[in-house]
């Protein structure tokens, strides 16, 4: 069975981004979370948030995939 990335429903703190890619990508989704938050503050905050928005609006829920 492939892979698929998908926003988490359980656990979510704004819309389940980072958590989705957290479990996708078998990571802790606190380390995700840092980690945009660090790219965030270091490099331009808004190409980031434009990114988060349309992953938030393109991918399905969890519940959805499965």
């Amino acid at each position: 069975m492939p892979k698929k990335l998908y926003k988490i429903e359980q656990g979510r703190i704004l819309c389940g981004v980072c958590g989705g890619i957290g479990e996708y990508l078998n990571l802790d989704p606190n380390i995700i979370r840092l980690i945009t938050i660090l790219i965030g503050i270091f490099t331009a905050f808004f190409p980031l948030l434009i990114a988060y928005v349309i992953m938030a609006c393109i991918l399905p829920d969890k519940s959805m995939t499965f």
